[in-house]
Formats: structure tokens, C-alpha cells, sequence
């Protein structure tokens, strides 16, 4: 049985273990040029910020509609110096649109609800993920934490962290996932919250992604997390699927059919499981 540990300081304020487990996957160096790549405002700049020589955040947009004939849909080259864990709802993955220590198994953690918050003199950045505004070659690491698939098309993505990685350099990607041997039955309830879900790809789905797109796998991290029901329920379409949902976890919990989520009850609440994977790639030359 799991038990709960507290959050752990590190540079830059408290760091939840969950957290402090990437970044010591990701292995910053003090010489990194690093890129960010998230829908919205996540944890990893501020975290991983203070650990590198240069960190670049960018926020990105929804890919746009098809551009003109002729035209690109790149942005304009951005020039800059070079100078199961457990967790609550202060950092969960964000919603699914369609528009150092790799060790397996299952941890526990009470997140840091105090927000952080940027170094006002490193901006982040607009762009579209699918068509990124840096050269080839640029950036030494990589990061992408819970945006792979609410970027646009994951593969299009995944070649652009590819392409501004330098040769030897190391993209890095955290996201959900399913066993390999997981039925992908797993993503009903996953659909039934969100409409738009994408479907959770398997362990070696997300790997044979990267290779396709161009990428060595270096080291594979795949952990369960369990978060409270109540929060992740906030994010349904409607009260009415909710409480479909919610149902349907008490009664598997109470003997009835499996959804895949593995609820339980924690300290009186509903609780349920998340496979999350780490994977680090190196562009191939």
C-alpha cells in the first residue's frame, strides 16, 4: 500500500515528488538550452529554469487551419540569447482536444498548491507545436509534459520537438499511457468525460511514434498514479456524465464491472489510476 509523502523542496520553491521523479529523468545540465512545449502555463519552466543555462517556455496554440497555397505555416524564426505517485488536482495532466530515477512502480504525493510563477525577463512564447518558430538543431533539451496530443496531430509534433533537438541532445516526453496488454476498453470512461478524448495510446504506441518520427529511445520510465475522482470529474462535459461515471467506479468498487480504472476508496474519497510514461529519445542524425 502506497503512503502519502509531502512535498519536497528544491530550487525555485517546493517541488512535488511527482515532479522531482521527472526532473531527475530529464537530467538538466547547467550548460541546457532548453525548450518547453505545453498547452497553457505548466510546472516545468519554473522547475526546470534555475537547472539549465537557458530556458525558452513556449505556450502552444491549436494548430491553424491549412495555410494558403504557397505559403508557410512556420512562424517567423524567434532569435534569443543563449546565455503511482499519488497526486491531488493542484497538477493534473490537462483536458485531451483534438483541435533521474527510472524506476517502475507506484509512489504518493500531496502537490504544492502555491503557484509559480515565471522569471518576468524569460517571456514565454506563441507558437503552433506542428510548425515551431526555431531553427534546425537549436536546443540541447527537449520537454514536452502532458501536451503531445492536445497540440495537434501528435506525429507532426513530435518530428518539430525532433527537428530543433540537437544531434546528441535529448527530447524528452511525459504523458499518459496504457499498459501494452491494457484493453483499450480502459478509454470508455475517458470518452464519456470528454467526447473529444483522443484515446490513450499503449506503451509501445507512444514509443513507435517517436522512432517513426525520427528518434532513438534512450530510457523509458512507466509509473501508476492515483488521483481523487472528484477533481478529474469537474472536467466533464455535464453534471449528468459525471455522475454516470461516478457510479459506475462505487459499483467497481463494490464488486461490479471493471472499467479499467481501478478505483478505491482513500481516507474517504474516491480514488482511481493513471499509467504515466517518461520516454527520453535522441534525434537521429
Amino acid at each position: 500500500m502506497p503512503h502519502p509523502a509531502t512535498a519536497i523542496q528544491g530550487t525555485g520553491g517546493a517541488i512535488a515528488p511527482h515532479l522531482r521523479r521527472l526532473l531527475e529523468f530529464v537530467e538538466p545540465d547547467r550548460d541546457d538550452v532548453c525548450l518547453d512545449v505545453s498547452r497553457g502555463h505548466g510546472p516545468m519552466p519554473a522547475a526546470l529554469g534555475p537547472q539549465v543555462r537557458h530556458l525558452t517556455a513556449v505556450d502552444a496554440m491549436p494548430a491553424p487551419a491549412d495555410p494558403a497555397p504557397g505559403t508557410s505555416r512556420r512562424m517567423a524564426t524567434v532569435e534569443f540569447g543563449t546565455g503511482p505517485v499519488r497526486i491531488t488536482d493542484g497538477d493534473s495532466p490537462p483536458p485531451t482536444t483534438r483541435s533521474g530515477h527510472a524506476t517502475r512502480g507506484a509512489a504518493t504525493t500531496r502537490e504544492d498548491p502555491r503557484p509559480r510563477t515565471l522569471d518576468p525577463d524569460r517571456p514565454t512564447i506563441k507558437a503552433d507545436a506542428t510548425a515551431l518558430p526555431y531553427r534546425d538543431n537549436t536546443f540541447s533539451l527537449v520537454t514536452a509534459r502532458f501536451s503531445l496530443y492536445n497540440l495537434g496531430d501528435p506525429d507532426h509534433v513530435l518530428r518539430e520537438l525532433l527537428r530543433v533537438c540537437r544531434p546528441g541532445g535529448r527530447v524528452i516526453i511525459a504523458d499518459l499511457v496504457r499498459g501494452n496488454l491494457a484493453a483499450p476498453d480502459r478509454d470508455r470512461i475517458e470518452r464519456l468525460r470528454d467526447p473529444d478524448h483522443p484515446g490513450t495510446p499503449s506503451i509501445a504506441r507512444l514509443t513507435e511514434m517517436i522512432t517513426s518520427a525520427g528518434g532513438s529511445i534512450r530510457r523509458l520510465d512507466v509509473f501508476t498514479v492515483e488521483r481523487p475522482v472528484e477533481p478529474w470529474l469537474a472536467g466533464a462535459c455535464d453534471d449528468v456524465t459525471a455522475e454516470r461515471i461516478r457510479t459506475a467506479l462505487v459499483d467497481e468498487v463494490d464488486g461490479g464491472p471493471k472499467t479499467g480504472a481501478k478505483p478505491r476508496i482513500i481516507g474517504g474519497e474516491l480514488w482511481f489510476t493513471q499509467s504515466w510514461a517518461h520516454v527520453a529519445a535522441e534525434p537521429i542524425p
